[in-house]
């Protein structure tokens, strides 16, 4: 390869509608087939759940144009890595890296995979710990797969996005054609609202890494508020639709037993053999939602590796395959140990949700204030944060209050309380690690 080639500049070929397409294929994915039924567990009627969705796009779309205006500063450099490095210096972007690596990006991979296990299940029962089963074998194949050196296919990825966007379409379809048979919602039942929006903004999540369009947008400094104000605002529409599609067929009541929502839709609309495509298809999206989490999360261990001495072997690159291997063996053993210590819980995806979710809000908060840092230090950006700073200003509430929402998790659900511990716990651990990889 060209040793010049890396300070080639991306060239800016992407239009409005380019922009759209590309947020909806990184936005839309496994979570809107699991995350629905437990959001219903927590809203107290039909407006609430819809109104927790609608809000879930308010705030992704505040959100992305934060991390808009920093892309477009910093374009050449790691996403928040970068940003908390600049912003809040070196020792915070470590204890993001070090987090990112234990408890955000495996935690992750982990909840995906536990998405791939309860519909994998509904194909091919294997036991008890059917789902943790199918998440162990997803996680390993894929991890191997990565080591191996196989690169993603742009043609198979294209697939599965045409493959997810119809299965969509069937669920809204067979919902409506269902409607009538809803179970109604027991008196009283609903749980914490703050509780509900963890699930929503975690299946609207990937509206950080849009916002890395920015340099390959033509006229970035206005088409990038169309992009995303457009991009999220369908994002949102078929959210919405989706779920009026579960509600027509389930109701709240129904939706809330369900542990494999839209394959329950299908069979209640097309029968057994619609709810095995249905998942048949939220296999292949999960499947591919894994492989991408797990391809990008190695990279950023490997950074780490290459700018700390003490994890200098994560910052090895295998030549054979071309890949950081080792960074891919140690992200797929966490994630294993995290899908093991998961099965024994009542479900394994929201214990990774109790997991990650505190970490995750707590740089999210931590980054949306380097906007603060480098707008009061001067300087110039292709594209700016409109409404300044109203708009930052009220991405950084949602963020404290989601904070303090996915702490408040314990309250709600107390099987899951060692999981927010420990995540807390195993991010503060990179505070000590920090100095003593200073030192060395």
């Amino acid at each position: 390869m060209d040793g010049n080639q890396d300070k080639v500049a991306p060239k800016q070929l992407l239009s409005v509608s380019d922009g759209i397409v590309l947020i909806c294929g990184m936005v839309i994915g496994a979570g809107i087939f699991k995350a629905p039924s437990i959001v219903a567990g927590n809203s107290s009627g039909a407006a609430e759940f819809l109104g927790a969705w609608v809000l879930g796009g308010v705030i992704s779309l505040c959100g992305a144009l934060v991390y808009a205006e920093l892309a477009t500063r910093h374009p050449d450099t790691g996403g928040e890595y970068a940003f908390l490095s600049r912003g809040m210096g070196r020792g915070v972007a470590f204890v993001f890296a070090w987090a990112r690596m234990t408890v955000i990006q495996t935690g992750a991979i982990a909840a995906v995979a536990f998405v791939l296990g309860d519909y994998a299940s509904e194909i091919v029962r294997l036991g008890d710990k059917s789902s943790a089963i199918y998440a162990v074998i997803g996680v390993v194949a894929l991890t191997a797969l990565n080591v191996a050196g196989t690169l993603e296919s742009k043609g198979v990825q294209k697939i599965m996005q045409f493959l997810l966007f119809a299965g969509l379409a069937v669920l809204v379809i067979a919902g409506l054609m269902a409607g009538g048979q809803a179970k109604p919602a027991a008196a009283g039942a609903g749980g914490s609202f703050g509780l509900a929006m963890i699930f929503v903004l975690l299946t609207f999540g990937g509206w950080n890494e849009a916002a890395y369009l920015s340099g390959e947008v033509r006229d970035a400094r206005r088409n990038m508020i169309r992009i995303l104000l457009y991009g999220i605002l369908t994002v949102t529409a078929v959210y919405l639709l989706v779920n009026i599609a579960y509600l027509a067929a389930l109701g709240l009541g129904g939706m809330r037993d369900s542990k494999a929502v839209a394959a329950d839709v299908a069979r209640l609309a097309l029968g057994e053999k619609g709810a095995l495509v249905i998942a048949l298809v939220v296999c292949l999206a999960a499947l591919t939602t894994m492989n991408a989490a797990i391809f990008t999360g190695a990279r950023t261990t490997y950074a780490m590796g290459q700018d700390f001495a003490f994890f200098a072997k994560l910052g090895a690159w295998r030549a054979s395959g071309s890949t950081p291997a080792n960074a891919l063996i140690l992200q797929g053993a966490i994630t294993l140990i995290l899908i093991i210590a998961s099965a024994v819980t009542p479900d394994g995806f929201s214990a990774m949700v109790a997991y990650t979710s505190p970490v995750f809000w707590t740089f999210f908060l931590l980054t949306a204030l380097t906007l603060f840092v480098f707008r009061r230090r001067g300087g110039d950006a292709p594209f700016r944060v409109p409404l300044y700073p109203i708009v930052p200003i009220a991405f950084c509430g949602a963020c404290v209050y989601m904070l303090y929402s996915s702490i408040n998790y314990v309250r709600f659900a107390v099987e899951f309380g060692v999981a927010v511990f420990a995540g807390l716990v195993i991010m503060a651990l990179g505070i000590p690690l920090y100095f003593l990889a200073r030192r060395r």
